[in-house]
């Protein structure tokens, strides 16, 4: 079997999905994956970031780390994607980005890919399975399979049981949830591999 190119893609306001994206690496790698860790890049107004003292602080935390390009996503053959909740959605700085992939979308360069999700919100009914599930509409558009989690190991259930993807609170990302992301990009690595033979 080929080895699998993950591409483990983020967005993290105060670093929950940070830490989500950085669990994500080490288990696919561990799975025998190639992985780029990549940022979304930021687009709120710089006066907006800096004034809020963490905000500001995790943006200067992934300076480090590449923004993710349309070319990363035509190079992987799997995406593992974690961003927090805005309204019960994606924030606008995910959205941002997946609206400069129409060139590669239209060119079929996305399709045929594996794609899971993960995300945070501030509380636990705050659209965390929304937040996943419009994600997977996004990806289905270019022709990706889905790959949730489901209920397919215990870990999932102590993690709080969301078969569409990892969810925590913001804040909230404990031993349990480590497990949890885990399992999803191994289980992420494995399918990309049946995929690419």
């Amino acid at each position: 079997m080929s080895q699998p190119k993950i591409a483990v893609v983020f967005y993290s306001t105060y670093g929950t999905n940070h830490q989500v994206a950085l669990a994500a690496v080490e288990a696919a790698k561990e799975a025998g994956a190639e992985v780029r860790l990549l940022r979304i890049a930021e687009t709120a107004p710089e006066a907006v970031v800096n004034g809020q003292e963490a905000w500001k602080e995790q943006l200067e935390k992934v300076q480090d780390i590449a923004v993710v390009t349309p070319d990363d996503m035509v190079w992987a053959d799997g995406y593992f994607f974690s961003a927090p909740t805005r309204f019960g959605g994606g924030p606008s700085q995910l959205r941002a980005f997946i609206d400069t992939l129409g060139g590669v979308w239209s060119a079929g360069k996305l399709a045929n890919k594996t794609f899971t999700a993960t995300t945070s919100a501030q509380n636990p009914h705050g659209g965390q399975e929304a937040t996943i599930l419009s994600l997977y509409t996004s990806a289905m558009h270019w022709g990706t399979i889905i790959v949730p989690p489901g209920y397919t190991d215990e870990v999932l259930y102590e993690a709080g049981g969301n078969p569409y993807g990892f969810s925590t609170e913001a804040g909230k990302f404990d031993d349990k949830g480590r497990a949890a992301v885990a399992h999803q990009a191994k289980r992420l690595v494995e399918v990309t591999a049946k995929m690419i033979g």
